[in-house]
Parts: C-alpha cells; structure tokens; sequence
C-alpha cells in the first residue's frame, strides 16, 4: 500500500535524513547523518523501522497532510504538536487519519525535532543513505530541502500499536550545554590560561553560540583562545570526526557537525560521542562550556548510551 504526504509549511528548514553514510571521509563524503542520532533510533523504536529516512525540522509552523491513514511518531526538541486541534506529547507515536493535518506550533526545548511514519519514504538511495547533502545536491528529495507542495509517498505502509518513550529515556535539551571534550591533536598550539579556562572544572569559561551556524558547524562567541607564539594559526588540512572543535586564527571555537571530512585549523579538542547528539539543540545565543575527561571516560559514557538505546528498544518492543 502506498500513501502520500503533503508537506503544507517546511518551517525554517526541514530535510530527509537517516543514520547517515558511513565508509567514504577518504573521498570527501560526509555522513550527513541526523544530527541528533539518539531522537532518530528513537523513532526507529517507535515505528518498528530499521534506519529508515525520516524529516529532521528547525522552527515552528512546520505542516504536513495526510492523504490516508498512517501511523506518526515525533522525537528530538519538545514542541507543541498538534493533529488538527488535538494536542500531542512529544517522543510518541499518535495515528493520523485521512485528511488531518500535522501542525508544529511551537518549540519549548531543545532545536531540532524529527517526525517519522510506519512507512518507508520513497527516496532515492546513494552510497547507501538516504540522507539530504545539501551541497551535493543528492539524497533526500532531489538533495534539496523541502518545500511548500512537496508530497511525500509512503512504501511499505503497515498498522502498528502507537507507543511513548518515558520521561527518564529523553535527555535534556537546554542550555546551558554542558559538553565533555577528549583532548585534540593540537590542544599544545594554546598557551596554559586558554587550556584551563576552555576545559578544567572551576575554571570554565561560558561561551554563547553565535548566529553564525548550520549542519556544517557551529561558532561560538566570547573569550577568544590564545594560540603560543610559535604556534601556526593554520593546519595542513586533515581529517577530521563530528564534534571536531577547530580554533581559527581569531581564537574563537567553531564546533564541526555532519558536513565535512576534512579542516585546516588547530583541532583544540572532540566532543565524546556520547555529548554529540546535544549539538543538534544548540540555537543562537545558548550557553556552552566544555569539560575534559579522558578516553577512558568517553567509551564508558558511551557504553552507557548504547544501554539506553537498548532499553528504547525493550520498552517498545521492536528490540
């Protein structure tokens, strides 16, 4: 069975993604996965699906009709959600019906959210993903954002039970962001002041995000870093993961997200695994600071994760 989708109001910006594409940084491909991972398996829980695309959104307004009926699920940022004129809570699964209408009409927590369906979204696979680059054009729907009119068409529709995760299994989303950081290859390139105050319990310094971001990156304001005077303030470009926080020549940190494979500034520190999935909650003018913790901590903290994962899945039953 086959249904469709009409997207009525694509909010600030709204795009097909997946868990991304995974094997081809040595070719310059980005994963361009969802930004936040842990909302979208979240989905994945909800809807009994395996990597499926699903819509990640940034803003309010954000609309979409159904032409018949289907099972929906919301997860990532809290909104005020709305079918038609009945409310619905975010992190759960609720049943559209032919004809409704889903309205996003506010967010009270967090940045981005996304919106899956009991259907697989007919799109066009590449190098194993559906998911949207933007600067390349493919993936998604035609590799662009979507638009007002756009329909979606649903494959492989199927009934399911609608379920909701607990409160204790959705993080939090707010500033300020506390984010822990594993030491970069050229954290030396900063005199000992900067190391301490960017980083040390008690010393942290308190940066605000600028307006400055996208899922390329994200820039942040306030005391700029200080590189060592024989330090260079440019790199050999390199490779580089998600959560790559690079220091350019102005001292000021840029968070790298989903969109590069390679950068040519100082790499100060990463951010654990465990802390990437916060990055898609990061708006303008939030509060970040960082916390260095060791290689050791960051695979246990993201041990831990993956148990919550786990307990997703236990608890709607699609482990």
């Amino acid at each position: 069975m086959t249904s469709a989708i009409t997207v009525r109001n694509p909010a600030l910006l709204s795009l097909i993604v997946d868990l991304g594409r995974t094997g081809f940084g040595a070719v310059g491909v980005p994963s361009s996965s969802a930004l936040d991972r842990y909302a979208c398996q979240a989905l994945y829980c909800l809807l009994n699906r395996a990597n499926a695309p699903v819509l990640e959104v940034m803003g309010p307004r954000f609309a979409l009709q159904f032409d018949s009926d289907v099972v929906c699920a919301i997860a990532g940022a809290r909104v005020k959600a709305f079918l038609d004129e009945t409310p619905l809570r975010p992190w759960a699964s609720f049943q559209s019906k032919k004809g409704s209408i889903l309205r996003v009409k506010e967010i009270t927590e967090g940045f981005r959210y996304y919106i899956g369906f009991a259907g697989r979204i007919k799109a066009e696979a590449v190098m194993g993903s559906y998911a949207t680059n933007l600067e390349c054009r493919f993936g998604g729907l035609n590799g662009a954002p979507l638009k007002s009119g756009d329909i979606l068409h649903l494959e492989e529709s199927q009934e399911i039970e609608t379920n909701v995760i607990p409160l204790n299994l959705i993080p939090p989303m707010n500033s300020p962001h506390i984010l822990r950081v594993i030491e970069g290859p050229e954290a030396g390139s900063f005199n000992d002041g900067s190391r301490r105050h960017f980083w040390e319990k008690g010393y942290h310094e308190l940066f605000t995000v600028s307006t400055n971001l996208n899922r390329t990156g994200i820039r942040l304001n306030g005391t700029p870093l200080v590189f060592k005077p024989e330090a260079p303030k440019s790199i050999v470009s390199e490779g580089i993961v998600p959560g790559t926080i690079q220091i350019p020549g102005d001292g000021l940190p840029i968070i790298m997200l989903n969109e590069r494979t390679i950068g040519g500034y100082a790499r100060v520190a990463v951010i654990a695994r465990a802390d990437q999935d916060r990055l898609a909650h990061l708006k303008a003018n939030d509060l970040v600071c960082f916390e260095r913790i060791t290689v050791e901590e960051g695979e246990r903290l993201w041990r831990e994760k993956q148990k919550r994962i786990v307990q997703l899945q236990s608890l709607t039953g699609s482990a």
